[in-house]
């Protein structure tokens, strides 16, 4: 008995020995070893390449400067290299030469030409909103125009308080599909809820409705084996992984598909920050509650949503399917109670416009009475800091509901520095004291409101591909804060005196990963 529980503690050693995720983390390890074994080398020539280092960690800097940046990442390049001109310089040549961001950029701004057609703004529409709200026809203009981004009416909703009422909602949805399904996720799992999605779509393929389903590459790290997407072929499901994990140093990677689409017949579509694993719908328990919201959009406004799909679905097909049978002919009229405007949006990190950012600072600074957010980051940038605390100071209420238990505690720890800096203006924090907050939404004055995959951070900012919804005179929105109000009751109001007690490593850390805040 003895020996045979040693022989699987052994196999199952060597498994995780010879893993993936292993050899991916050691073959990455390999490269910066070399990376920084010809600094070291270079060491020894140094008192001839000394002058020619210190001019290109001045170049660099000067072009650094220069760029059209964040000025926090500006700042995270700028000092290793004037620090260590020859492995900071070597290593930012090196990230910056890389060509596979440049051909991903390229490939989706095609896309984007390509279906832009489909994304024309109704002038009625326009014209209607501009009467109601001049700022909210001003964001849309500038949505339309930049990001071919419309906003329309005869669209209804359907918020979710909790990951486990969308999945409810969404096997329905899924069930009644004729025509085609679009699935696109940041994070899948098997388990209860990927199984039970699993099976429905089993179903529909033996039906006849078309199915795909894309996911984000680093699941196969972790979460699911990287041959899976053979695994759901093999059962009639299209299936891709987004920019497949490979074991290169590459800025590449660093830009995750982080939205979650779910499109049905191009009439009824959800986002949100719910995932397809259990601990979303409190199916597992893993930092206590987990609270999270979804939204469910039928009409019109689901055209964006199919297009937005497609335009990511489409960079590697070599000959992309025409969007018009996703598109045209759809039929809206079991929309039953179409009121307000909605404007499904996405945001690329590899464009110069940071939407996501841009659309929550719009929120902000039109806030005449509240802003109320939920987020499970809090890594922030001087833009929304300023934005935030100057809001704060001309009267409007800004209450931040943060998670009391973190799913990462170095990003928990950083997201407290920034507190300091938060409360003394009047801005509220509070953490949910049952568990984890992972929505992502802004709700403005009851007249406005985002839910989406976009949280509070560099990451999701800058980094990833996201998603959201804006929304405008909907009724959707008083459910929403309806359900902020009562996760308000169950969360703890932070004060700068709490603050002060923190323990000193919780300081000192938090304090320490400011330096690479732009990375996390």
């Amino acid at each position: 008995m003895k020996v045979m529980k040693l022989k699987k503690r052994r196999n199952k050693l060597l498994k995780i020995i010879f893993s993936r995720t292993i050899v991916f983390i050691i073959l990455l390890f390999v490269q910066l070893a070399v990376l920084f074994s010809v600094c070291i080398w270079m060491q020894d020539y140094m008192v001839y390449l000394y002058g020619g280092f210190t001019a290109l960690a001045f170049i660099l800097t000067l072009y650094i400067i220069n760029r059209e940046d964040n000025p926090d990442y500006k700042l995270a390049w700028i000092i290793p290299i004037l620090v260590f001109p020859v492995f900071g310089g070597l290593f930012y040549l090196f990230i910056k030469c890389q060509l596979g961001s440049r051909i991903l950029n390229h490939l989706i701004t095609e896309r984007v030409k390509e279906t832009r057609p489909y994304l024309k703004q109704q002038k009625e529409v326009m014209e209607k909103l501009r009467k109601e709200d001049r700022y909210v026809a001003n964001l849309a203009t500038y949505m339309n125009s930049s990001m071919y981004y419309p906003i329309y009416q005869n669209t209804d909703a359907k918020f979710f308080s909790l990951g486990e009422d969308k999945f409810e909602e969404m096997k329905i949805q899924l069930k009644k599909a004729k025509k085609f399904i679009f699935m696109e996720y940041f994070i899948v799992e098997e388990g209860k809820m990927w199984n039970e999605v699993l099976e429905i779509l089993e179903q529909k393929v033996q039906e006849g409705v078309e199915v795909r389903f894309m996911y984000d590459g680093t699941c196969s790290l972790f979460k699911l084996p990287h041959s899976y997407p053979s695994t759901l072929q093999k059962k009639g499901i299209k299936c891709k992984l987004f920019a497949p994990i490979k074991p290169a140093l590459s800025t590449y990677q660093n830009n995750r598909d982080h939205r979650k689409i779910l499109v049905i017949d191009g009439h009824t579509a959800f986002t949100g920050g719910v995932n397809l694993a259990d601990e979303y719908i409190n199916a597992i328990s893993i930092y206590g509650h987990w609270k999270d919201t979804a939204i469910m959009i039928q009409g019109e406004a689901v055209k964006s949503f199919t297009l937005m799909f497609l335009q990511l679905w489409d960079v590697t097909e070599e000959k992309p399917q025409s969007a018009n049978k996703f598109i045209e002919n759809i039929d809206y009229s079991f929309v039953s109670n179409p009121k307000g405007y909605f404007m499904p949006y996405c945001d690329s990190p590899l464009d110069n416009e940071n939407v996501g950012e841009l659309v929550y600072l719009d929120l902000i600074n039109t806030a005449k009475e509240y802003v109320h957010i939920m987020t499970p980051y809090l890594i922030l940038d001087h833009e929304f800091i300023t934005a935030l605390t100057y809001a704060a100071k001309r009267g409007v209420e800004v209450s931040i509901i943060m998670p009391h238990i973190p799913d990462k505690k170095t990003a928990f720890y950083l997201a407290k520095t920034y507190y300091k800096e938060l409360l003394p203006s009047g801005v509220k924090i509070y953490e949910y004291l049952p568990g984890f907050i992972h929505a992502k939404e802004f709700i403005v004055d009851g007249q406005k409101a985002v839910v989406g995959s976009i949280n509070l951070d560099y990451r999701s900012l800058y980094l990833n591909f996201e998603c959201g919804v804006f929304l405008y005179q909907n009724d959707v929105i008083l459910d929403m804060e309806k359900d902020f109000q009562e996760t308000l009751r169950r969360s703890l109001n932070i004060t700068m005196d709490d603050h002060k007690k923190l323990p000193i490593h919780i300081k000192l850390i938090g304090s320490m990963l400011r330096f690479i805040a732009p990375l996390m």
